[in-house]
């Protein structure tokens, strides 16, 4: 049984071409037809991205950015007035209360405490 050989077979037209010719060369001088120009490429992408990079964050500095103290005070001037004691009293007045009635502050001061039925085989807590 015969033993394969480990060159590819390329005919005469192919030997003539440029890529052969290169294929050729880069066995014998690898990092200077290969290394060599992948690093010059990745340096001088390096530098023409930067820019680009540049104004990216410039843009994004741009649209976010630190406001004096008399801008943080104008932000909310077209907002509606907050008055507290009807804000309070406003969350009293809601029909949250499952029975429909409706609490007041005045209500606060008048409650009655009233004992939870347990579960079967619940203990009071008490030892």
């Amino acid at each position: 049984m015969g033993i394969f050989q480990n060159k590819k077979f390329r005919s005469a037209a192919d030997s003539n071409t440029i890529a052969a010719k290169y294929r050729v060369k880069l066995a014998r001088h690898p990092f200077l037809l290969f290394g060599l120009p992948f690093i010059a490429t990745m340096v001088a992408g390096s530098f023409f991205l930067t820019p680009a990079t540049a104004i990216r964050y410039e843009k994004y500095d741009r649209r976010v950015r630190r406001l004096s103290k008399e801008e943080e005070l104008g932000i909310g001037k077209g907002g509606r007035k907050v008055d507290m004691k009807e804000e309070y009293y406003a969350c009293w007045d809601t029909d949250a209360n499952h029975d429909g009635q409706k609490l007041a502050a005045k209500d606060l001061d008048d409650w009655e405490q009233k004992r939870v039925k347990r579960l079967p085989g619940e203990h009071d807590g008490v030892i």
